[in-house]
């Protein structure tokens, strides 16, 4: 993926909330309210939540599927589209919180069941 425009950048910098989407077992859409983090060197966007959530689940169900992140701010939006992926292992959930930390100010909330969600971004729409 090539690298995102500054204002792309600067807006995915700010401490706001975003949308995820996955796609249930049945083909409809499961949209919910996150707190996510972008990783500009890996072409990562990153999202912690639990194991037995629905978005998990969607995951876990379509291994390989996709997901998309749309954060607005304002007039200006940004999607980030790509392969979605569910990992417990401990570096990749350790490498979530560090950077949710850093963007929010704030550490996550430590569930038991605690995993990541990594998609890695191939197609980026929006108006920033």
């Amino acid at each position: 993926m090539k690298p995102l425009k500054p204002s792309a950048e600067a807006l995915l910098a700010l401490p706001s909330v975003g949308t995820l989407t996955t796609v249930r077992p049945d083909g409809s859409p499961h949209v919910v309210t996150v707190r996510f983090t972008w990783d500009a060197d890996t072409g990562l966007a990153r999202v912690l939540t639990i194991d037995t959530t629905r978005k998990a689940h969607n995951l876990l169900a379509a291994p390989g599927g996709r997901a998309a992140i749309c954060q607005p701010e304002g007039a200006r939006w940004i999607t980030l589209e790509g392969t979605a992926t569910l990992s417990a292992e401990p570096h990749r959930v350790h490498e979530g919180v560090r950077r949710y930390l850093a963007r929010y100010g704030s550490s996550p909330p430590a569930p038991p069941g605690r995993v990541v969600v990594e998609i890695a971004v191939d197609r980026v729409l929006g108006i920033h």
